[in-house]
C-alpha cells in the first residue's frame, strides 16, 4: 500500500526540523550563539548605531530576513549592496556570514567596516579555520554542515540514502531559527509589542 502524501510530507518535514534542531545540541567552542547576537544588536542600538548584514548566496537571503524583522523592531538596518546602503561607521554593527570560513567578497566587506571602525560579527560554522575570521570582533559558531563538508557527509551517507539537507542547507537551515529565537529575544529587551512591530511593515505590496 502506497504511503499517504500527508504522511510522507509530515515524516519528512520531522526529519529535516530534527536535523536542524540537532545543530543547537551541537557543542561548540564559542559561547552560545543567540546570546552573542542578541547582545551585539542590542548594543549596538543602544549607541544609535546602524546593523549592516552581507552574505552570499542562501546565507545571504536568510540575512536579508533578519534585516527586515530588525526593521520590524524599529531599528536602522541595512542589506549591503541595496542602493540606499549608507556608510559604515565606529558606532554600526556589520554581521556577516561564511559558513565554510571565508568568501572573498565576504572578507573584503569585512576588512573595510573593520577598518572604518564598525564592530563584526562573523556568523560562521568554521570558527577555527575560516579566512574571514581575522576580521572579525565576535565570531559566531553554527556547528552545522555546508559546503565544505558536504562532499566528505554525502559519501558517508551513499550507502543509505540522499541527505535531506544538501550542502549548505543545513547551516542555512539553522540560520533561519537562530534568527527567529534572535528576533524574539530582541523584541523583549527593546520593548517592542506585537503591534509596534506590526505597524512597521510594509503596506506597499
Amino acid at each position: 500500500m502506497a504511503e499517504e502524501p500527508n504522511s510522507s510530507m509530515s515524516a519528512l518535514a520531522s526529519q529535516i526540523c530534527n536535523q536542524i534542531s540537532s545543530v543547537f545540541t551541537a557543542p561548540t567552542s564559542k559561547p552560545q550563539a543567540m546570546i552573542v547576537l542578541v547582545e551585539e544588536i542590542a548594543a549596538a542600538a543602544s549607541r544609535n548605531g546602524k546593523v549592516f548584514v552581507y552574505g552570499v548566496g542562501r546565507e545571504g537571503l536568510m540575512l536579508k530576513a533578519l534585516s527586515m524583522r530588525l526593521f520590524h523592531l524599529g531599528l536602522a538596518t541595512h542589506c549591503i549592496f541595496d542602493m540606499t546602503t549608507p556608510p559604515i561607521s565606529s558606532p554600526d554593527l556589520l554581521i556577516a556570514s561564511a559558513g565554510p570560513g571565508g568568501f572573498s567578497t565576504v572578507n573584503a566587506i569585512c576588512g573595510v567596516a573593520k577598518s572604518n571602525g564598525a564592530r563584526v560579527l562573523l556568523l560562521t560554522a568554521q570558527p577555527e579555520s575560516g579566512s574571514s575570521v581575522k576580521f572579525a570582533s565576535v565570531v559566531v559558531q553554527i556547528p552545522a554542515q555546508t559546503m565544505a563538508d558536504d562532499q566528505d557527509h554525502d559519501r558517508l551517507e551513499e550507502s543509505e540514502s540522499r541527505s535531506l539537507l544538501p550542502m549548505g542547507s543545513l547551516y542555512e537551515g539553522a540560520m533561519f531559527v537562530l534568527f527567529e529565537m534572535v528576533v524574539f529575544k530582541l523584541g523583549e529587551i527593546l520593548g517592542q509589542s506585537p503591534d509596534a512591530v506590526r505597524a512597521r511593515h510594509t503596506n506597499l505590496e
